[in-house]
């Protein structure tokens, strides 16, 4: 199989992504987060300013105004009105502004440098609430309790959960040193899980959140580790001969499919979340790597060369032969299947651009979701309404955003720098 490298990290070869990652200059500095694009219908939502926000460093009411509007889906309508819970809402006035839904609520100290926040959202048609919360939070915890309130103006008013209160993992590195951090899904609030002087890849969330599996190669090669986010204890999961990479938990969070070249060709294995029990899956004369489980377990989804250039297949969980999934287009890599099962993200390269697709798995229908060229590292958003991917942007990397129908665009970036491998979170409880 002939792989070009005019694509700057191309996942499928994890030693080739290495050593550009290695070439590349990072640089940890503020992200930048831009929008373009809006849904097919956009709600008209005003959020007042909490009462009592101003005596605390976090402004609850412009954290929850901009994660509606990153999301594409609402029009904020702007006010300088601040209103608690409690308060009157005189619902025409609201209307006759533009709204159809207005969000309040209140900020309060309570004791041992607690907060107690409470809030409502307003059906201005029906006039009345239609749902609030009430929320113990420590000062540092005030943005997560302003994003849980955005999650749940997202899911009263579209049906759909929000994502706001999820986390992301990614890559950067500043000047000698890679790190693997993560933030917000707005990419406030960062942290860095782990750093090295080697090249760190491939992160991935277990379904808990708790922990991210990743490949590092400061032991001079590739080896696959489970990080506990929480005591930063690490378990080595594959060091064998060879390269061990592209890990991806299965959802039940008690295994994981891994990529090892022990035995010669890269061939796909799943080993308990331990290290222990590992069990070949795939038994070919050709390279099969990037394994992904299925929602409901059942399947391994993953890039081979099988037909004589890469594209996706998928095996039952017990290794029963292949079905290839992509056909159209010479050259597809990086599955990763929908939380509900029913599309494929992936990166195709067409016409000389490696680029994001959506495929239909029902239909077989495809869609070009990215207008960009160098794109890599697909990672659906738990709820499954966005994909985020690493691209390039004026010789630098990016992150990037899209909703799945294509119509809600954002790109996330660093002022000076690249940042890499992107991994959306899962819910948390």
């Amino acid at each position: 199989m002939q792989i070009k490298r005019n694509h700057v990290l191309r996942p499928f070869f994890v030693l080739g992504l290495c050593l550009l990652l290695a070439s590349q200059v990072f640089a940890q500095e503020t992200i930048r987060i831009e929008i373009s694009g809006v849904g097919a219908r956009q709600i008209p939502v005003a959020v007042a300013g909490f009462s009592g926000e101003t005596s605390v460093k976090q402004k609850l009411s412009a954290i929850i105004k901009a994660d509606l509007a990153r999301s594409g889906m609402f029009r904020i309508i702007d006010t300088t009105d601040v209103l608690d819970q409690d308060a009157v809402v005189n619902h025409a006035d609201w209307r006759s502004k533009g709204a159809e839904a207005l969000a309040v609520g209140s900020v309060k100290s309570a004791v041992n440098g607690r907060y107690e926040v409470r809030y409502s959202l307003h059906d201005l048609a029906k006039k009345q609430p239609v749902s609030s919360l009430s929320l113990g939070s420590s000062e540092k915890a005030l943005r997560l309790s302003a994003h849980k309130i955005a999650d749940d103006i997202y899911e009263k008013l579209t049906g759909i959960k929000g994502i706001f209160s999820t986390r992301i993992a990614y890559i950067t590195k500043a000047g000698r040193e890679y790190r693997l951090e993560v933030a917000d899904a707005d990419g406030e609030n960062r942290q860095v899980a782990l750093r090295s002087n080697e090249p760190i890849i491939s992160p991935s969330w277990s379904p808990d959140g708790t922990k991210v599996a990743y490949v590092s190669f400061e032991a001079k090669k590739p080896v696959v580790y489970v990080q506990n986010l929480v005591t930063k204890q690490r378990t080595v999961v594959a060091n064998y001969k060879g390269s061990n990479s592209a890990p991806s938990w299965s959802p039940d969070g008690s295994r994981l499919a891994v990529a090892l070249s022990r035995d010669g060709l890269t061939q796909v294995y799943i080993v308990n979340a331990d290290g222990k029990e590992l069990r070949r899956l795939t038994k070919t004369n050709s390279i099969n790597t990037e394994p992904q489980f299925s929602p409901d377990g059942q399947w391994i989804y993953f890039t081979s060369d099988r037909s004589g250039s890469p594209q996706i297949y998928r095996s039952s969980i017990s290794g029963d032969s292949a079905q290839r999934v992509t056909f159209s287009g010479g050259y597809n890599i990086s599955p990763r299947v929908s939380p509900d099962g029913r599309h494929l993200a992936y990166i195709s390269r067409r016409g000389g651009q490696f680029q994001l697709y959506l495929l239909d798995l029902a239909n077989n229908q495809e869609q070009r979701l990215s207008d960009t060229s160098k794109d890599e590292s697909p990672s659906f958003s738990p709820n499954g309404k966005y994909i985020m991917y690493a691209t390039e942007k004026g010789r630098r990397g990016t992150l990037s955003v899209v909703s799945v129908d294509g119509l809600i665009k954002q790109n996330i970036s660093v002022q000076a720098g690249d940042i890499r491998e992107p991994s959306w979170g899962p819910f948390m409880k």
